[in-house]
């Protein structure tokens, strides 16, 4: 069973997300005080940290160095079980995974990976998480 390592929020969109200890997740929604939230499709990204280890060698310290653009990093949930159509339980909430990735793919910062590797869904179920 995997954990959420770290949630982040951001009130407007195009900029880095803070880390915060507590968020509630809204049904249908995403995450409250997050500009992602909304009806559609991609109310909250996941990125699972394993996927770091795909990052090419020269991009790695711009990756790790930039702020947070995922709603939630998650350790020991492997990659290929957060495939499109599962729904992952994330405190008491439960996120149903849409997209792997973005259609057009960034190339500087955190961007780089989470455009290629996040994991993009609906909130299925509600709840708090911290």
């Amino acid at each position: 069973m995997g954990k959420v390592i770290s949630i982040n929020i951001s009130s407007e969109r195009g900029v880095d997300k803070a880390s915060v200890g507590e968020v509630m997740v809204v049904e249908g929604w995403g995450l409250e005080g997050d500009a992602h939230g909304g009806d559609w499709d991609r109310q909250v990204s996941i990125l699972p940290a394993e996927t770091l280890d795909k990052v090419p060698q020269h991009k790695v310290d711009e990756v790790l160095m930039g702020g947070y653009t995922e709603n939630f990093t998650v350790l020991g949930i492997p990659p290929e079980e957060m495939i499109v159509g599962k729904t992952l339980k994330l405190g008491e909430a439960e996120v149903k995974i849409l997209h792997i990735g973005k259609e057009v793919f960034k190339e500087h910062g955190r961007p780089y990976i989470v455009s290629r590797e996040g994991r993009f869904g609906r909130v299925v179920k509600g709840g708090k998480l911290f």
